[in-house]
């Protein structure tokens, strides 16, 4: 059975920090989720197995083949769909060998099934593209299904997967939830996309303290963890009521030492005793207040070092939580008016668009990839004007790209903070930091060192964090880079959120979490 193996691996980032420290891991015949906190390693972990990345230590087996899909990156220039299969020579070949160019011993190592399993792949993820067609002309999402159709054409015992719904519209990923569910090999899947995650055998999540396999989708896995949390919780206030009663025996002793000590001296003040008979109970006076000394620093150090390793737990387990102030939003507002708008670039690429956005609403833009959500958004945001129609929105207004570009990347987020929220004390900035999970000095982190997942959260932090948050809140894509937790506190504070929201997202869990009340949908 193919299989790979992960023992005693140890790896650290290029800059020292240590992601792996003796992990071992096991995948077979699975399909299994890989979730975890930005920065947990997850993309590294799938790299060492797929030979990218060497282990500083430990070893991996793989028994099999195995298919890697990355997160989308800029295409070469030139490249085509056929350079993302790797088949040019041989597609090549086969028009040779069409027109009689070939020779006979190429016409002998020709697949004559290749075209047609590729343009099978191809369909199976729902691409209908020439295998002539350059890479940059396509959209993120479907270059991922592009990718996705190459990695399967072989049929690989292993696919493994880095953030695969990312920036795929709703077809694209029913077209991977359905691959993923006819699956009968193995797949290792990075993905916070908790749609996706239901369809796995198993989730592995990764931690700062290591690995966990849960048996079970993302359901089976919150339920569990939510039952851990509560257990570690539960260990957590037992070892801090010992620290408490070590530390409360400590001191009885130590009162009850003094005030010996205190009888003591003022009976050898009185006289009556020989010195050397003082001097012996002195002796074993303080070799017994000794023993119990150390009995008692060695109580207070087992229990304080029991409640330090469950808050350490606590830490990792407990859902990431945020509050925002109020907006002042009235109900009677219109924050967006759009009159017979078209937009585009070159060319339009939606038409007569006439929208009122009022009051506190929340609404979803929807729409294929390439029929223009995000440059609707950005029309609005006033980062780019329409090829026709107007646009009147108010001006207290924030918008949060998937790069998150309003925070300077050579600023602290600490700094972003008071850059964008002037006169707001230091109390107050980190009171807003750490409801965004940004404590003590993770709020000095300079932006342009962290995660994609850090930046947007950093970026969420500053902009709703300050005493006078936006009347409108624009998002594109928000959730593409974010892990399971910071979702979370995401929707958590976006719950919290009085003002309009305007959202694009293909998330369809994103959506119903934040309260998502109408759809202005943009035709393909």
């Amino acid at each position: 059975m193919p299989a790979i193996t992960l023992s005693n691996l140890a790896w650290s980032t290029p800059d020292g920090t240590r992601l792996f420290d003796d992990l071992t891991l096991g995948f077979g015949r699975e399909r299994a989720g890989l979730i975890g906190r930005n920065g947990t390693g997850k993309t590294s972990l799938l790299r060492l197995i797929a030979g990218d990345l060497l282990p500083h230590s430990g070893s991996i087996s793989v028994d099999g083949t195995i298919a890697l899909l990355r997160q989308s990156v800029a295409p070469d220039e030139g490249e085509t769909i056929a350079d993302l299969f790797g088949v040019r020579d041989a597609l090549d070949l086969l028009d040779r060998a069409a027109r009689g160019d070939a020779e006979m011993n190429e016409l002998a190592e020709a697949d004559w099934t290749l075209e047609s399993r590729i343009e099978g792949a191809l369909a199976q993820l729902r691409l209908d593209a020439p295998l002539a067609t350059p890479l940059s002309t396509l959209s993120g999402g479907q270059r991922t299904r592009a990718g996705l159709a190459a990695a399967i054409l072989a049929e690989p015992d292993f696919l493994l997967l880095d953030e695969p719904t990312n920036n795929l519209d709703r077809d694209g990923r029913d077209a991977v939830l359905t691959l993923l569910a006819g699956w009968r090999a193995g797949a290792i899947v990075v993905s916070h996309d908790r749609e996706l995650l239901e369809a796995m055998d198993a989730i592995v999540e990764l931690t700062s303290l290591g690995a966990t396999r849960y048996g079970g989708s993302w359901s089976a896995w919150r339920e569990r963890r939510a039952l851990e949390l509560a257990a570690v919780e539960h260990d957590l206030a037992d070892a801090e009521r010992r620290l408490a009663q070590a530390a409360r025996a400590a001191q009885h002793q130590a009162e009850r030492k003094s005030r010996k000590d205190g009888a003591g001296k003022r009976k050898a003040a009185k006289g009556g005793q020989p010195r050397i008979l003082l001097g012996a109970m002195k002796n074993r006076a303080e070799a017994s207040s000794g023993d119990a000394r150390r009995l008692a620093e060695r109580q207070i150090g087992d229990a304080r070092d029991v409640a330090e390793a469950a808050r350490a737990r606590v830490e990792v387990l407990k859902p990431i939580t945020a509050t925002l102030p109020p907006s002042g939003l009235p109900g009677n507002y219109t924050v967006v008016q759009l009159d017979r708008l078209t937009i585009g670039h070159d060319r339009p690429l939606a038409q007569e668009i006439s929208y009122a956005l009022i009051g506190p609403r929340r609404v979803a833009i929807t729409g294929p990839n390439g029929s223009g959500k995000s440059t609707l958004l950005r029309v609005i945001a006033g980062q780019m004007t329409p090829l026709a129609g107007t646009v009147r929105v108010t001006d207290r207004l924030a918008m949060l790209d998937q790069q998150a570009s309003l925070l300077d990347p050579s600023l602290s987020i600490r700094d972003n903070f008071a850059r964008l929220n002037p006169g707001a004390s230091e109390n107050a900035c980190r009171a807003a930091l750490a409801r965004f999970a940004f404590r003590a000095d993770a709020a000095l982190q300079i932006v342009g060192t962290l995660s994609g997942g850090q930046t947007l959260r950093a970026g969420l932090a500053c902009t709703l964090g300050g005493a006078r948050p936006p009347w409108l809140l624009i998002l594109d894509e928000p959730t593409n880079h974010l892990d399971l937790d910071s979702i979370e506190a995401v929707e958590a504070g976006l719950s919290a959120y009085d003002g309009a929201l305007l959202v694009v997202s293909h998330d369809a869990a994103f959506l119903d979490a934040i309260g998502i009340e109408e759809r202005l949908a943009l035709p393909g």
